[in-house]
């Protein structure tokens, strides 16, 4: 019978140059996940992880594997609180005192069109971020990038008929404090919105979204105002920064606004 082979530890080795280094670890890994949703299943998706660690002064390195070791454990379901348990694990696991992970992956809700009731997919952009500093406790940001129709009251009140609408693109990237679903967010933001947009519509249901959002006009101002102040009534977002991108129909640019709550 053949003795284990001893391998040397070449990242746990001294280095002799006294400087630490902020963040070591792994960058743009793609990694098969399910997220739970809040209607009670799980969704299968592909995210995209940014994991480090800080590196004592002392140490050559650190030890790479870990990091993948870690997203192989937690692949059986993510939320906000196993994403804060797999941030505390990483830390403990690379013996460091501060930690931040990156993921990143496409989020779908299934929605029902406001007439006909065809049901289709809708994509969101999902980011956890997630910290640890100086053995501190656990931080969570949750970033989503929302889509949805934004009417101009400008253009409504001085056209005869009509009135320009665009596509907008609402960033929220809130800390919180307790549990939240993603579409909890996703509410909010649809809720204050000219009109939310849908995956697929028929003729009635075009002719309602329409209507809709020629009756809720809302500047690009209107909208980060009206997010910002249902957030504000959110006891489970302690920050937040709500931005809003309006991809302008009659213009070559956006049209952009911004709310920040320390």
């Amino acid at each position: 019978m053949n003795k284990p082979v001893t391998m040397p530890d070449v990242q746990g080795s001294a280095d002799t140059r006294h400087l630490a280094i902020d963040k070591v670890g792994i960058k743009d890994i793609k990694y098969p996940v399910r997220i739970k949703e809040r209607a009670g299943g799980d969704q299968h998706t592909i995210a995209n992880f940014n994991m480090y660690v800080n590196l004592p002064h002392n140490f050559k390195g650190t030890h790479m594997s870990r990091f993948v070791e870690i997203l192989n454990e937690n692949e059986h379901e993510i939320t906000l609180q196993s994403f804060k348990e797999m941030l505390t694990e990483m830390i403990e696991r690379l013996e460091a005192d501060s930690g931040h992970i990156e993921m990143n992956f496409p989020y779908f809700v299934r929605k029902s069109a406001p007439v006909s009731g065809v049901k289709s997919l809708l994509d969101y952009n999902v980011t956890f971020l997630g910290d640890i500093i100086g053995n501190g406790s656990p931080s969570i940001t949750l970033k989503i990038v929302i889509p949805v129709m934004s009417l101009c009251p400008c253009s409504k009140k001085i056209s005869d008929y009509g009135a320009h609408n665009q596509r907008s693109h609402v960033t929220i990237t809130a800390k919180t404090n307790g549990f939240l679903w993603v579409e909890d967010i996703i509410d909010v933001v649809e809720q204050q919105a000219s009109c939310e947009l849908y995956g697929l519509l028929k003729r009635p249901d075009e002719k309602y979204v329409t209507e809709y959002a020629y009756d809720h006009p809302k500047f690009v101002e209107d909208m980060v105002r009206d997010i910002a102040t249902q957030l504000n009534g959110e006891n489970r977002i302690s920050s937040y920064v709500v931005e809003s991108e309006n991809f302008e129909s009659i213009h070559n640019h956006s049209a952009y606004a911004m709310i920040k709550k320390q």
